[in-house]
């Protein structure tokens, strides 16, 4: 399954990489150097076709726990002071991408999305110290009765050059759910209250809407 963000340009990629095979079929006589334009291209077209997949994820729907919002790996674990929305301190979990990462943003907990806003801004790499408040971005809050306010930031990196976010405010959040949608490389903050468990540690490599983040210290 392909995510609906990228259905035009595999189709536009389909119909370039059919042109050249025809072409090079056609017009490039030696044998070793066909067959090797032949699997650059192909190779081009499963690196597409694997950016824009969209595995279906089994999310265990838990209001005490935050689920990855995205898949890839922990890069940052520590204590901040969020001063766009909470304006307090609160946990930061950031969330690096690679390209070869499925790149769908899922909700990390069921609620009301109660915050969504745009920024645009720069395309700093994505672990950039300062990528999180100068580049390209969107903030989404989401509430439930159960475990507060989550923020969630996606933050686009040097290769992304579009950010795509569904939640607007006053919109009921599932978990897991499809959120948006990050093209070529980025990265995703969430900012957590300070008195939550943690249940990641650093470098370890997630799955969105089915890795636990972190759940209510109970």
């Amino acid at each position: 399954m392909f995510h609906k963000e990228g259905h035009k340009i595999i189709f536009a990629t389909l119909v370039i990489v059919v042109s050249l095979f025809f072409l090079v079929d056609s017009f490039v006589s030696i044998y070793w150097l066909r067959t090797l334009i032949l699997v650059l291209i192909l190779a081009f077209l499963i690196i597409v076709l694997q950016f824009f997949r969209n595995p279906k994820r089994h999310t265990k729907p838990n209001d005490k726990q935050v689920l990855a919002p995205v898949d890839g790996k922990v890069v940052v674990i520590e204590e901040v002071f969020e001063k766009e929305y909470f304006k307090e301190n609160r946990i930061q979990v950031s969330v690096f991408m690679s390209p070869i990462n499925v790149h769908v943003t899922r909700y990390p907990i069921s609620g009301e999305v109660v915050f969504s806003k745009y920024h645009p801004g720069k395309f700093l790499v994505a672990w950039h110290p300062k990528a999180s408040e100068e580049n390209e971005r969107t903030t989404v809050v989401v509430e439930n009765k159960t475990y507060g306010k989550v923020l969630y930031r996606q933050i686009a990196g040097a290769l992304a050059k579009r950010i795509v976010n569904y939640a607007k405010q006053n919109d009921q959040a599932q978990q897991g759910a499809d959120s948006g949608f990050i093209k070529f490389g980025s990265r995703v903050d969430l900012f957590l209250p300070i008195d939550t468990k943690i249940k990641v540690k650093l470098n370890q490599k997630v799955r969105g809407g089915e890795s636990i983040i972190a759940e209510i210290n109970e």
